[in-house]
């Protein structure tokens, strides 16, 4: 991207790395067909989106239980908590504070959630 593209582009801003752990965050749906065990709640807020939609930031949080999901291109870093993350056909990921993970689009997943998880993370969609 060059110089001129970049200043007709959004403001950046900044977010204190002290109000990711602290944010406060907004309860978002959770298909019950995805609960595997326990009574999770999904909390979030979006920093920023793209004009088009495609580019998504933000941060996430889940409480313990098991959850299935369908992934998009997903870098995330966790801030806090715990989880193990099965992806079908592939990896086991243990994840906690300061992990850095990559997920693929398409991936199913089973995150078993041990402490509440609470997650930045940039979503690239279709």
């Amino acid at each position: 991207m060059s110089t001129r593209d970049r200043s007709a582009a959004a403001p950046s801003f900044a977010v204190s790395v002290m109000a990711v752990p602290d944010a406060e965050l907004e309860v978002e749906e959770l298909d019950p067909a995805q609960v595997v065990a326990g009574e999770p709640v999904v909390t979030g807020k979006v920093l920023w989106e793209s004009p088009d939609g495609r580019q998504v930031r933000g941060i996430w949080q889940i409480t313990p239980g098991v959850v299935t999901d369908t992934e998009a291109d997903e870098l995330f870093v966790v801030v806090s908590g715990r989880a193990t993350i099965e992806v079908e056909g592939g990896a086991t990921l243990e994840v906690g504070p300061g992990s850095a993970c990559v997920l693929r689009e398409g991936d199913r997943t089973t995150w078993t959630v041990h402490e509440t998880l609470r997650k930045a993370y940039h979503l690239t969609c279709p």
